[in-house]
């Protein structure tokens, strides 16, 4: 038995969500990644994404239960209650009654009142099949669901789910970073950075969707730049940069306009997240991007490709 720095995550996905959620996992940890877990020694805030469930601050892990019964018999915070839960994504196929069972079993064995209302501390068990983790529970907040409604919508921006999973692809690490969504339309991809505290600026051509978009910004409380103007006007250098392209069935841009929104993309920045209808690698490779991953996201029978280019 040892004690660890680790962490483990649980996410949740429909089938139509798949491929973006691999994508969104596979940019915040590298690798590791199974069907609907991770174990990395990364330490991403469950909060940031619309579909992690759960992580648990490994304290110990084992080969065996009992194992972890060992482990937390060490635990004493005598003046402190505590909950214990058994991940119901475990790997393990637990029923609900194993899973009590689990939490009782533990539990018993820790030096503190159990409350199973209002504990001081949440403690959480994992099982994977081939080892037992056992940690401080957090347990995600869909912070995303508050900014669905919001005073200004657009019919075929992106979803306030796939907007903030496209902005963890694109800054899985905000810490000193300057991003830009230079066709911002009404603001959801700004909403969501700027609610996880990155520093994001916005832009767009159209002077009555970047209205929109300080709108929406103002409604949540946040603070942020929107810009009126093409990105061929955009200045500066950026550390990454978002791209929801515009397409044809709703606007009149050419394919000719959409390469040039590409060029001066790579232009301001060092990294981007493209988002386009169609499939456009030939394009992206033009403009000097390399492309480092793709993903899609689905909904119903329309789908935007996701490339994350560097």
């Amino acid at each position: 038995m040892k004690q660890t720095n680790k962490f483990v995550y649980t996410y949740t996905y429909s089938l139509e969500e798949q491929s973006l959620c691999m994508l969104e996992m596979r940019t915040f940890f590298n690798d590791g990644i199974k069907e609907s877990f991770v174990v990395s020694e990364i330490e991403v805030n469950p909060d940031r994404s619309p579909f992690l469930r759960e992580r648990i601050d490994v304290l110990f892990e084992g080969k065996t239960i009992q194992e972890l019964e060992d482990a937390v018999t060490n635990i004493d915070h005598p003046e402190q209650t505590f909950k214990i839960i058994c991940s119901k994504h475990s790997e393990l196929p637990f029923s609900y009654q194993d899973r009590r069972s689990i939490e009782r079993k533990l539990g018993a064995v820790i030096k503190s009142e159990a409350d199973m209302h209002h504990p001081d501390i949440y403690y959480g068990v994992f099982a994977a099949e081939d080892n037992w983790y056992f940690g401080r529970y957090q347990k995600s907040e869909a912070v995303w669901l508050k900014h669905i409604k919001k005073p200004q919508q657009y019919s075929t921006a992106l979803s306030t789910r796939v907007a903030r999973s496209i902005v963890n692809i694109a800054i899985p690490d905000p810490e000193g970073v300057r991003a830009i969504d230079p066709c911002c339309g009404i603001g959801n991809v700004l909403v969501e950075a700027l609610s996880m505290g990155i520093r994001m600026e916005g832009r767009d051509i159209n002077h009555l969707a970047a209205k929109g978009a300080r709108e929406n910004i103002a409604y949540f409380g946040l603070e942020g730049s929107v810009t009126s103007g093409p990105i061929s006007e955009a200045e500066g250098y950026y550390d990454a940069a978002i791209i929801d392209l515009p397409y044809n069935l709703y606007t009149h841009i050419t394919e000719d306009e959409q390469f040039d929104i590409i060029k001066h993309a790579r232009r301001i920045s060092k990294r981007a997240v493209i988002v386009s209808v169609a499939e456009i690698e030939d394009k992206i490779a033009q403009t000097g991007f390399s492309i480092k991953d793709r993903g899609l996201a689905v909904k119903s029978q329309f789908s935007r490709h996701i490339y994350v280019c560097e």
